[in-house]
């Protein structure tokens, strides 16, 4: 069988982690061929066949509009869709019903002043817009590239406010498309322009009331989506954002749910970073006030740890159990974690001497038995010598 894939990625933007660039770098050691596609701008006469194409007027026609789009976006294919829509939106490109085609204003067209940067010109276009729908640009941002529809009517309960008609003229604005139950940016550099006006103590107070207006809703929907939703959001915001005592033991159950929501759907470093986020959000002296909720994220941090062979972490998040728990049996989780993870490096003899010190505390010495106990081990390799490789 022979399989034929397709990415794409921007200049400038890949790195090690990005799974397309690595398999790139290395197609000798997987044996597949590779051919890298280079996408440039347009030049201006592929621009003039495109222009002619959208107006339907031949080439001739079209070439004093295309030459100064061409002029103003250096045919960046992206900014010449938004600019062409800008045109309209203004009346320099209109339906002449007289003449039955499309006209322009090529002086003015010419004059307008208009940025060069891509990301520049469709910040600048979102700030043309009504102050809802500006408004609503800048909330989807905080969500990422696309937004469920579910998540969007449980911020109209939540917010109790009318989300959809402003959402519905950005779609008209060729800013968000609509498909799939999902409202998406056109584009992810729309999106960046949408996010980037916010500043940064804006964003996080934009994230927090977000993830803190879906929060009752979590139990709602069986697949977890808006816990994990509302969990994220919180999550970007950060503990700064918190601005009332409790809502920090509110965020770090948030956390634990959704951790063990990820366990659930067997993704150990998804959880492991939310039982890590819940763990920050803990204030001082957590061990005293909510001893309870610190061990039960403490205790699965460290077996997400175990699970991704994080060892460092293990053995930070085993020292704080060890240091702050009430009675040595809730030590337990923890310290059979830290053997485990002694049996997994190939530290067998010390792996025994720590179940052996544990067992000891729980009152069952086995220390006598150490020659019976050695004899056992070599019986045990003796058998599992006929299948050694």
């Amino acid at each position: 069988a022979k399989f034929f894939f397709l990415g794409c990625y921007r200049e400038g933007e890949t790195d090690n982690i990005n799974p397309l660039w690595k398999t790139l770098c290395n197609n000798d050691l997987v044996n597949a061929r590779s051919t890298d596609v280079k996408l440039d701008c347009m030049d201006e006469e592929t621009l003039t066949t495109m222009v002619s194409e959208t107006l339907c007027l031949l080439p001739r026609l079209t070439r004093s509009l295309s030459s100064i789009i061409y002029h103003k976006t250096k045919g960046n294919p992206l900014f010449v869709s938004q600019l062409m829509i800008s045109l309209s939106k203004d009346g320099l490109l209109r339906p002449s019903l007289s003449r039955g085609r499309w006209e322009w204003d090529k002086e003015k067209i010419s004059c307008q002043k208009l940025p060069d940067d891509v990301a520049e010109f469709l910040t600048h276009s979102i700030g043309a817009q009504p102050e809802d729908v500006k408004l609503i640009l800048c909330m989807l941002s905080c969500f990422g590239a696309s937004v469920d529809n579910a998540i969007i009517k449980t911020l109209e309960k939540a917010l109790d406010r009318n989300l959809v008609d402003s959402l519905d003229v950005a779609v008209s604005e060729g800013l968000l498309d609509k498909a799939d139950d999902q409202y998406c940016f056109s584009h992810d550099r729309i999106q960046e322009a949408a996010y980037n006006m916010m500043n940064f103590l804006d964003r996080c107070d934009f994230h927090f009331k977000y993830g803190m207006a879906l929060a009752p809703f979590t139990s709602g929907k069986e697949d977890g989506s808006i816990l994990l939703t509302a969990v994220n959001q919180l999550n970007l915001a950060g503990p700064e954002a918190v601005q009332d005592k409790s809502q920090n033991v509110t965020v770090a159950n948030l956390n634990l749910q959704a951790g063990k929501k990820a366990m659930e759907m067997s993704d150990f470093v998804l959880a492991y970073s939310y039982f890590d986020n819940g763990i920050s959000f803990l204030r001082k002296k957590h061990w005293e006030e909510h001893y309870t909720l610190s061990l039960e994220l403490f205790d699965l941090a460290a077996k997400c740890a175990l699970t991704n062979g994080d060892i460092v972490s293990l053995k930070l998040l085993s020292e704080q159990v060890i240091a702050y728990v009430r009675s040595y049996e809730d030590k337990l989780n923890v310290l059979y974690l830290v053997t485990c993870a002694l049996t997994f490096s190939s530290k067998l003899p010390e792996s025994i001497e720590k179940g052996l010190d544990i067992l000891a505390n729980l009152g069952i010495d086995l220390r006598g038995c150490r020659s019976s106990m050695e004899t056992c081990v070599q019986e045990t390799k003796d058998l599992l010598c006929p299948y050694d490789a």
